[in-house]
């Protein structure tokens, strides 16, 4: 998993409530078990029309948030179904990071296995994001997790909280293999001596 440290990037607004994962990645691409390629699928019934044409009203389809890597959205971001591919769609297309007054549980630990940092903010905060986020090609937000602050284009800050040991895996790309590959020498060193005092087993 690739580490979070700090990331500059262009936020893109998505100030709705309640995105579910259906919205995030609709059914139709959960047939792949695998990671990539699901970026296109990210918000596909807002990103595309019914003949698959693009919709140039939804804001990943404009050209200055084509490349965002930071999403300011509505509340309760990521509820309904438990669906992985989620965080693998958001991955996928670039995004990082979503910030949002607040996530469903499952997705939320969902981002910090696969990479990406959610941000919980007050609502007073999420309104200046938001308003940043809407600048178009100057919407470029700093997102520093070793300090926990956000700062916006014209310099100002908001500090944020982040649970200390979901901070230290992100901060060294651990996702749960990571985790026990950390613990290597310790297990080759049970196997071995269970081995020696089981030798039937």
């Amino acid at each position: 998993m690739d580490k979070f440290v700090k990331l500059t990037g262009v936020a893109a607004p998505l100030p709705v409530v309640n995105i579910d994962t259906d919205m995030i990645i609709p059914k139709d691409y959960l047939k792949t078990i695998k990671r990539t390629g699901l970026g296109k699928g990210l918000f596909a019934e807002a990103r595309y029309r019914e003949d698959g044409s693009e919709n140039p009203d939804f804001v990943l389809n404009k050209p200055a948030y084509r490349n965002a890597q930071i999403l300011v959205a509505g509340d309760n971001f990521g509820c309904g179904s438990s669906r992985e591919h989620a965080p693998w769609a958001l991955l996928d297309f670039g995004i990082r990071c979503v910030i949002s007054t607040s996530f469903a549980d499952i997705f939320y630990n969902n981002c910090f296995k696969n990479g990406i940092l959610p941000i919980v903010v007050s609502p007073e905060n999420l309104a200046k994001l938001m308003d940043d986020a809407e600048r178009g090609s100057n919407a470029v937000l700093t997102v520093d997790l070793e300090s926990q602050e956000i700062t916006g284009p014209d310099g100002g800050r908001i500090a944020f909280e982040i649970d200390a040991f979901k901070r230290h895996c992100l901060l060294n790309g651990l996702d749960d293999i990571g985790l026990t590959l950390e613990k290597g020498t310790a297990i080759d060193r049970f196997e071995k001596a269970n081995a020696s005092s089981h030798p039937w087993a």
